[in-house]
């Protein structure tokens, strides 16, 4: 059986990873979509919401599993016998990035290989970071996300901004 895993912090998800995670589903038997966990990372969403948000997103694919790790993603692919860990390029300045990471994984595992799958074309500006600040400037992101992650990636930057501002009046 072939086994893959396609890590990221995933906060959110978007239509980027969800054209990687279907285009890696033909090359695999399974594929764990796997949110790994940094502690020294601040992120916009719960692991717990971030795990929601791709279930909702890979609902549709049934040889996809989902699931979180706050260790080493090889030590998660030993575990769960996969041999492959997928990475999503968007463009030329993912290249060196991602190749870093794939020969930092290669040196802890070397019978872990690295494929390096690319977005479509159209996605290729959209990553998390963009995806949030476009919602923040009121930009449709429709095209970028599930409907689940729009909704809640809305409401959490209001309930940001209104925070901000109720601290913002303490101030005063």
């Amino acid at each position: 059986m072939r086994i893959g895993v396609y890590a990221g912090a995933f906060d959110p998800i978007t239509a980027g990873h969800i054209s990687v995670i279907e285009r890696a589903t033909r090359l695999f038997d399974q594929l764990f979509v796997l949110v790994a966990v940094n502690s020294s990372k601040s992120t916009l969403f719960k692991t717990k919401d971030r795990l929601e948000m791709i279930i909702d997103a890979i609902a549709t694919l049934p040889n996809v599993r989902v699931a979180c790790t706050e260790g080493f993603v090889v030590e998660f692919a030993r575990k769960h016998q996969a041999k492959f860990l997928i990475r999503g390029l968007r463009g030329a300045s993912d290249i060196e990035y991602e190749t870093a990471i794939a020969n930092a994984n290669l040196t802890l595992a070397p019978e872990i290989a690295t494929i390096f799958i690319p977005a479509q074309p159209e996605l290729t500006n959209v990553s998390s970071s963009r995806l949030k600040d476009l919602a923040q400037s009121g930009v449709c992101i429709s095209a970028y996300c599930t409907q689940m992650v729009s909704d809640r990636l809305i409401e959490r930057l209001s309930q940001r901004a209104g925070n901000r501002r109720e601290v913002s009046n303490v101030r005063i």
